[in-house]
């Protein structure tokens, strides 16, 4: 209990340190390329689903995703010349993935000339659900991740 004589205190931490992500995060939608600008006026003004409200460079672990939305758990990347095959993107795809985040890439290029087709990709990608292996229903249907993860099992009835 007080007494009356201490100062209350409200907050403990110093919100005038800001964390480096945070301000690379900043930094980026305030100078974000050709391809990024152009995508994101496209999700905003012709992405008609409802409940799909999409942000610009957000931090999900240590990584800042161009693209996210949160209630979609959908992250779009948007890659130029210099990601081509790179490792780093393969992990940084492994983490955003144990987030719970599905991870949609697409050329600077293929943004910039085919637009529609990369929004009626990310249209189907967030309007379908995808399908869980193994099926709840246990029809015993093998996809490709299941064929490669278990072997086909005999119907031994």
């Amino acid at each position: 209990m007080s007494t009356g004589d201490e100062p209350r205190i409200w907050v403990k931490r110093d919100r005038t340190i800001v964390p480096p992500q945070r301000r690379l995060a900043r930094a980026m939608r305030a100078a974000p390329t050709e391809a990024e600008r152009k995508l994101w006026w496209h999700l905003r003004h012709r992405i008609p689903t409802l409940g799909t409200h999409f942000r610009r460079q957000v931090r999900i672990g240590p990584y800042i995703a161009d693209f996210a939305c949160h209630a979609t758990r959908t992250v779009i990347e948007v890659d130029g010349g210099q990601h081509g095959g790179s490792t780093v993107d393969e992990a940084r795809t492994k983490v955003l993935a144990a987030n719970g985040y599905r991870v949609l890439r697409y050329w600077n290029n293929d943004v910039l000339t085919n637009i529609d087709g990369v929004l009626a990709d990310i249209l189907s990608a967030i309007t379908t659900t995808p399908t869980p292996t193994p099926s709840p229903q246990g029809g015993g249907e093998h996809t490709e991740c299941a064929a490669t993860s278990y072997p086909p099992r005999k119907n031994t009835r």
